[in-house]
């Protein structure tokens, strides 16, 4: 069985450090044997921070990692010593992860720019040592204050990828035969359902050295947003994405029946996803002629910008970037 590198979707119990304990001490010299407090304050436990890595794609680093816990802050000490502060645990994520919490679901923060740090759960702040409580009434406090315990949670870490474009389509629509036409991303490809069994991400070259991200999502299938077939696991990468291009192949029995269902997945899924900006695009188009193209066009939707492509003959590819781009801009 062959084992996807692309994971989306962690669990991780994370702890944040301890602060450290103020420290009750009083100063001792040789000619002042009953000295006023000296006693340090202890030092800050260690945050758990989320990091922004451009450089990754997915969670897979993090798959096996089950435990992350942030150091302990050092206790204070005598002649006004702090403790020095745990050390921070840094989480590297690719752009546009989210966190929630495990246990209730609630959204905790989103990464989604570059050297983006966000602190998931602080370090316990470090104890007063007996030094701070000093006061003219109070001139020897034999008392100090603990470190405040870090915070122990699980959290989930969750993928949506972050494209200019993404891919609608039922499987078999062509959407990987484009990607991997229009880009340098090379996605398995076959005539059966689900070939793609994970996102696959491609930057397309376009006019005078500028580009655009697209990204292959597995296909739809009805019911979806129910959880049939791949359902939740990769609808929630659509959200993410600027324009979605819908792809039916020229074969279909009914172009405006199946535009309608993908359609209504996505709203079911989320509404504000029919907002998003849209292409339909008729693939295989290299199996009708120029006459049967004017004959089908009364028959598809008229709410929605169309072209006819063909990936396998590069038939108006360069017509469909123009209006990607255009769209994008």
């Amino acid at each position: 069985m062959v084992t996807s590198n692309f994971v989306d979707y962690v669990k991780i119990y994370c702890r944040s450090g301890a602060g450290g304990a103020g420290s009750t001490h009083f100063r001792h010299e040789k000619f002042a044997d009953k000295g006023g407090p000296d006693g340090g304050n202890g030092g800050r436990g260690g945050h758990i921070i989320l990091k922004a890595n451009p450089q990754l794609w997915t969670l897979l680093h993090l798959k096996y990692k089950r435990h992350i816990f942030a150091e302990d802050g050092q206790n204070g000490s005598g002649a006004l010593r702090t403790g020095s502060n745990g050390k921070d645990q840094y989480i590297e994520v690719p752009l546009g992860t989210i966190a929630k919490n495990a246990l209730t679901g609630e959204f905790i923060c989103e990464i989604t720019e570059k050297d983006q740090e966000i602190i998931l759960f602080p370090g316990g702040l470090g104890g007063l040592g007996n030094n701070e409580f000093k006061s003219p009434t109070n001139r020897a406090p034999r008392y100090s204050q603990p470190g405040i315990p870090g915070i122990e949670e699980t959290v989930i870490l969750e993928l949506k990828i972050l494209a200019d474009v993404g891919l609608v389509g039922f499987p078999n629509a062509g959407k990987s035969t484009l990607l991997s036409v229009v880009s340098a991303a090379k996605p398995e490809i076959a005539d059966y359902p689900f070939t793609t069994l994970v996102p696959n991400l491609g930057i397309v070259s376009y006019r005078d050295h500028k580009s655009f991200v697209m990204a292959d999502i597995p296909g739809i299938i009805e019911g979806a947003a129910q959880g049939r077939g791949l359902g939740h696991r990769f609808l929630r990468h659509i959200e993410r994405n600027s324009i979605l291009l819908f792809m039916i192949p020229a074969d279909s029995k009914n172009i405006k029946e199946e535009y309608g269902i993908l359609l209504n997945e996505l709203k079911l899924y989320n509404p504000e996803l029919v907002d998003k900006k849209r292409i339909l695009a008729i693939t295989k188009a290299d199996l009708i002629d120029d006459e049967l193209q004017l004959l089908m066009k009364p028959e598809l939707p008229e709410e929605i910008e169309t072209i006819f492509i063909s990936s396998l003959t590069n038939k108006n590819i360069d017509k469909l970037k123009d209006m990607i781009w255009e769209k994008l801009n």
